[in-house]
């Protein structure tokens, strides 16, 4: 049986522990946590050892979940492969670009498994998908939460778009050309809602907005590719297929329209969604890939390759708004490309 420690016990950190808890692989050997109120309640709710020492409750365990604020999963990640342990850390997987790189170099050279908790990943919604063959041309994507103070020590870059990031990065096999990207910091210090454009080298486009100051929630991905649009509402759960319908579509309702090019068979399915627990899943999975020495499915790649983006999307925002600073004599450059 694995040994999981955590580091962070806040909102996010107690639905850790109540998944850890049904995963029959594990035991929760205790938590690190530097909040008083914070700590007293898990001790009391769950019945956990408070670890006061840090390197202490790493040498413990086998995982180390870190749950903590951004600018903490860098110290708690370095100590952790240092002493060669399993580690599972919250999306995004550290607060700069040299830490992200240092991470991905100690999982190298530790030969540890290292998981980044991009849970979208793992919705019911799109793991529906897991089977179609997604080869999009254009992507449309909004992520829209009401004003939540937490977690707004970070942008919405960070907070919100870097999950549909990772999906979209996860779908489309091609390098990034180009990124144009607009933001307005409304409520805090950071962009508060933000408009990306991301271009592929295979010609495929996603557009995404995210805000967290919207007046309601919205989590939707749609993918428009050759002969297919598909939608993915990663909030209310559900999938659908809109296709040209082949043979072999058996499942689907279906209607003839007329085209230029003659008579054409619309089909549209609702993928079956299975009833599931994303954190859960996530967790499990990160789990049986420590057990069966198989790459986890949101590996420390995957998450240095979204903060990258996310990070290049706050480099255009943030040199778009120092020239409207700069007044209306201010000159616009083309969005410069990225570097390969």
């Amino acid at each position: 049986m694995l040994k999981v420690g955590v580091f962070g016990v806040g909102h996010l950190g107690k639905y850790h522990l109540n998944n850890w808890k049904e995963i029959p692989e594990v035991s929760i050997v205790g938590f690190f946590d530097p909040n008083n109120d914070n700590a007293k309640e898990v001790e009391k709710t769950y019945g956990l050892k408070r670890f006061m020492d840090e390197e202490a409750l790493i040498a413990a365990c086998d995982i180390i979940d870190i749950v903590t604020p951004t600018q903490h999963h860098f110290p708690v990640c370095e100590m952790a492969i240092k002493m060669g342990k399993n580690v599972f850390v919250e999306k995004p997987m550290a607060n700069t670009i040299e830490e992200g790189k240092a991470i991905v170099n100690m999982v190298k050279e530790a030969n540890v498994k290292l998981q980044v908790g991009h849970v979208e990943r793992f919705n019911p919604a799109y793991t529906a998908l897991k089977n179609a063959s997604l080869n999009p041309l254009f992507i449309e994507v909004h992520r829209l939460a009401q004003f939540n103070p937490r977690g707004t020590e970070v942008s919405v870059i960070f907070d919100l778009m870097i999950h549909d990031i990772d999906i979209i990065l996860s779908i489309v096999k091609s390098d990034i050309k180009n990124i144009s990207a607009s933001g307005v910091a409304v409520l805090t210090d950071t962009p508060d809602i933000a408009n990306v454009r991301i271009e592929f080298n295979n010609g495929c486009v996603a557009n995404l907005t995210s805000s967290r100051i919207s007046m309601k929630k919205m989590r939707k991905i749609r993918l428009f590719q050759k002969d297919a649009y598909i939608g993915i509402d990663f909030l209310e759960k559900n999938t659908e297929i809109i296709k040209l319908k082949k043979p072999e579509d058996t499942d689907a309702f279906s209607f003839d329209i007329e085209t230029h090019q003659g008579t054409k068979t619309i089909s549209i399915a609702n993928p079956v969604i299975e009833e599931g627990n994303a954190i859960k899943a996530e967790l499990s999975s990160f789990v049986h890939a420590i057990i069966n020495n198989e790459t986890p499915v949101v590996s420390e790649i995957d998450g240095f390759l979204a903060m990258e983006v996310a990070h290049q999307i706050l480099e255009k925002i943030s040199k778009s708004t120092s020239m409207l600073k700069q007044g209306p004599d201010a000159s616009f450059s083309d969005p410069m490309p990225l570097e390969d």
